[in-house]
């Protein structure tokens, strides 16, 4: 798969060049993902191409473009496409920048500033949930069409990634052998956990949404600026709290308590608002802790797999702050103290 991906500057700027005059192509950073991607300089402008794998069969159906597209018409900022070939899996898209929030949070001056940034995230994702979830009368005639309407994070997939966890972080990158009790304990708190997450009302989710998938493009000032989401294909249906969970406790960036609290008010605040629902705040929060916990010990399986998958071990060092957000989300919960108790045991050890 990667190996296809793997194209050559030439054939990048040759794609192009058919309708543009190409000054230089160069090769950017991408995410964990296969997924490859260039900066094409013209003499007016610049263009993103990302190469993925070529999907002729799919056409418009292809899980980007068409989570994309609706995204795009529910008033959602998401990247502009500009041309597609699906016979070579290229796909050309507005140039947003090299700016994430996550890189504009490096030169944040106060509490204050950081706040403000993550209160523009927050706005961009309740106008998502809102605006594009199946609910929302200028939704409803996609419903049939788009494929993420119709997976949803229920039981059986979240359990299905505390799994993965489980075999690539503890069996497979850590060595070790699960006694069957405390693996029992994991599995079975797990459960009710996901059991409990499953029932909860549903909205579009991102389902990767944190610091590193939100773009600020350069803007006159500050007042202009905008986030722009990226990185949405793999978009389902799931809890509002999925998506604020990670922004919030994210991986890559930790935020003080104190602060997440203000913020996941601002939230339902804006929420509230936008959608006009009532949102019952002490369940809300419980909803969120829980997960938060879901979530990271999923990511965590994430950053192992990359290892012992594709050789990558440049995620490993986001496992402690994640293991740290888990650690502090149970300590509210004494009735997962035997699963916090396992979860570090077997990693700490």
């Amino acid at each position: 798969m990667i190996d296809q991906l793997l194209v050559s500057d030439e054939q990048v700027s040759n794609w192009v060049r058919k309708s543009r005059t190409i000054t230089s192509v160069t090769r950017i950073p991408g995410d964990a993902s296969t997924r490859r991607y260039y900066r094409v300089q013209t003499e007016a402008h610049s263009y993103i191409a990302m190469i993925v794998e070529p999907f002729p069969d799919q056409e418009e159906n292809y899980p980007f473009l068409a989570v994309q597209k609706h995204l795009s018409t529910s008033g959602i900022r998401v990247p502009t496409i500009l041309d597609i070939d699906s016979e070579k899996g290229f796909i050309l898209l507005e140039d947003l920048g090299d700016v994430t929030l996550l890189r504009k949070l490096q030169s944040v001056t106060s509490a204050q500033v950081e706040r403000q940034l993550f209160e523009e995230a927050i706005d961009a994702l309740v106008l998502f949930q809102v605006k594009a979830s199946p609910e929302n009368k200028g939704s409803q005639t996609k419903k049939k069409s788009l494929t993420a309407f119709k997976l949803k994070f229920d039981e059986e997939k979240l359990m299905w990634e505390v799994n993965f966890t489980i075999e690539h972080l503890y069996k497979e990158y850590l060595k070790r052998n699960l006694s069957d009790a405390d693996e029992k304990i994991m599995t079975g708190q797990f459960t009710k956990i996901c059991r409990f997450l499953a029932e909860q009302p549903a909205v579009l989710t991102h389902r990767d949404y944190h610091s590193r998938n939100i773009m600020v493009p350069p803007a006159q000032n500050e007042a202009d600026e905008e986030m722009v989401m990226i990185d949405f294909q793999d978009a389902r249906m799931g809890p509002p709290q999925y998506d604020l969970a990670s922004l919030l406790k994210d991986s890559y960036y930790q935020l003080e308590e104190s602060q997440i609290s203000g913020l996941i008010q601002y939230y339902i605040k804006q929420y509230e608002t936008l959608s006009g629902k009532s949102i019952d705040q002490a369940h809300f929060q419980k909803v969120f802790d829980l997960m938060s916990v879901q979530r990271n010990f999923k990511a965590i399986g994430s950053f192992a797999s990359f290892l012992n998958k594709r050789g990558n071990a440049s995620y490993l060092k986001y496992i402690g702050n994640t293991f740290e957000n888990i650690r502090r989300q149970l300590l509210k919960y004494p009735e997962y103290s035997d699963l916090r108790e396992v979860l570090f045991y077997y990693y700490y050890f």
